[in-house]
């Protein structure tokens, strides 16, 4: 197509979640206007959009599960349930103007790079583009994962993800069965056991499941917030503070977390007095080797009668019959899968082709890369929010994207400061540093010597998820871009000739 018929952009940013949202925040404070915000869905909220399923709600305190620049002092709770967070994101794209840059319903079918004019050619649902710069905000929990399990589609009943929840299907008095105990059954399960005839929870792994100190906010606490910010800074900082003292027990001393261990064995023998359920439900491997859950309510719902925990995985379906890993056989009207997403295999990667011809995902078939979390060698001017080892075990994501943001701003600021038409690709040589670098912290933290299988590690046994560290070392490593870990491209008359940074200073 030829390049008048095609909108040309300086910034394109893919999603339209806390990190996209945040990406146009920040674009526009920086005097950048000239960007677009493409969003497959026909609303903003990312995560917190999609998943609307009953129970939902945030294990990060309200406080600092928000925007530093867009303090919300009217949190109803500790911890807010979906509605109150979406309503919070909407909130965002108004005060700050971002509506206009809203293309909704433009689902990103391909981004293709060109060598030749230095620009990603990028086809949507809604028209082709171009833009020098894309903020790949998509997020790792954008697209679920269900497994694939043999004969489920003889099911007769409902079937759907926790991420896709079906509201016109009504699960009152039916069979249901619940597949996976990770942070959404943790919700889900206690929301729908009063009102269904039996609940059936298929768990391959049992979670440790922590006490969750929620309570509603005050009027009295939200007044004071309002009209004396220096109070919400406050609590802010204390929320944060604690979190970041007890990184060290994750990163480098797991066998610390040995009283948190007890806290947790206390809080179900509380709940849970059957000692075979107990037995069940009594995970074998070291806290936080998997997510740590939160709730008062999951336990005491697996007690009553019409709840039988399947201490096996969904190993095939034969009609209405599910067949556990056991051999268990259960009868059901609807299936959940509470299963996950595709966080390790990001579903972009496939859509996004770089410099040399391949695509991100060929690029990251052995694991994912990026030089700080935000530059894959190979993919010129494209930076990934919430990219690998970026992730969170017991902190604020939006901690996370905020340095990662202020990475984004010193990119362009350094796009501007060299001048023309220019790209950076982060060298192969920095990433492959950065990525060591990241493997050899992880060998000692809980996600590695714990003793379980997560979702933080690859197909390969990697760790391309966490941060093994804390939030203020994120900040520091990703305050502003070097130069010296990028080649710098120009396009030539003729054939391209990448020239190096050193070149140009010189």
């Amino acid at each position: 197509m030829a390049e008048r018929e095609r909108e040309h952009v300086r910034v394109a940013v893919i999603g339209s979640g806390f990190g996209g949202l945040g990406a146009a925040v920040r674009l526009r404070r920086q005097g950048i206007t000239d960007f677009v915000v493409l969003e497959r869905a026909g609303s903003v909220g990312g995560t917190w959009r999609d998943n609307s399923y009953p129970g939902c709600a945030c294990d990060v305190p309200s406080h600092l599960y928000s925007f530093s620049f867009a303090p919300n002092p009217r949190w109803p709770r500790n911890f807010s349930g979906q509605p109150h967070i979406r309503a919070y994101l909407e909130h965002v794209t108004d005060t700050f103007g971002l509506r206009p840059h809203l293309r909704f319903n433009s689902e990103v079918h391909s981004l293709r790079w060109s060598n030749d004019d230095l620009w990603w050619e990028i086809e949507t649902a809604s028209g082709p583009l171009v833009a020098d710069v894309v903020v790949s905000a998509t997020g790792p929990l954008s697209d679920p994962k269900i497994p694939d399990i043999p004969g489920l589609g003889t099911f007769p009943g409902k079937v759907f993800h926790s991420a896709r929840w079906d509201h016109d299907h009504d699960l009152r008095g039916k069979r249901v069965a619940m597949i996976g105990t990770g942070a959404s059954a943790v919700q889900i399960v206690p929301a729908i056991q009063p009102d269904v005839a039996h609940l059936s929870l298929f768990q391959r792994t049992p979670a440790w499941v922590l006490p969750r100190a929620d309570r509603r906010i005050t009027a009295a606490e939200q007044w004071l917030h309002t009209k004396i910010p220096a109070t919400r800074a406050a609590r802010r900082g204390l929320l944060w503070g604690i979190r970041e003292l007890q990184v060290s027990a994750f990163t480098k001393r797991p066998n610390e977390l040995g009283l948190v261990e007890v806290i947790g064995r206390a809080h179900m023998k509380k709940a849970v007095k059957d000692p075979e359920l107990r037995a069940k439900l009594s995970p074998d491997y070291r806290i936080g080797c998997k997510r740590i859950l939160l709730s008062n309510t999951y336990y005491p719902a697996l007690t009553e009668p019409n709840v039988d925990v399947i201490a096996a995985g969904l190993k095939e379906v034969r009609g209405s019959t599910l067949i556990g890993s056991d051999g268990s056989e259960t009868e059901a009207d609807a299936i959940i899968f509470g299963t996950g997403f595709h966080v390790t295999d990001m579903p972009i990667g496939h859509r996004v082709t770089g410099a040399h011809g391949t695509t991100l995902a060929e690029e990251w078939k052995d694991g994912m890369e990026a030089l700080r979390g935000a530059s894959a060698a190979g993919f010129p001017n494209f930076l990934t929010i919430i990219g690998p080892n970026t992730g969170l075990g017991n902190s604020s994501m939006i901690l996370m994207i905020e340095a990662q943001l202020t990475y984004m701003a010193d990119y362009l600021r350094q796009l501007d400061v060299l001048g023309g038409r220019i790209a950076l690709d982060a060298r192969p040589e920095a990433v492959a540093d950065w990525t060591r670098h990241m493997q050899q912290r992880m060998e000692r933290t809980v996600w590695t010597t714990g003793g379980c299988d997560s979702w933080y590690l690859d197909a390969n046994g990697r760790n391309t998820t966490a941060w093994p560290g804390t939030t203020a070392e994120f900040k520091r490593v990703t305050r502003q871009v070097d130069l010296a870990e990028y080649t710098l491209l120009r396009p030539p008359a003729g054939r391209r000739t990448p020239a190096t940074t050193e070149e140009v200073a010189a």
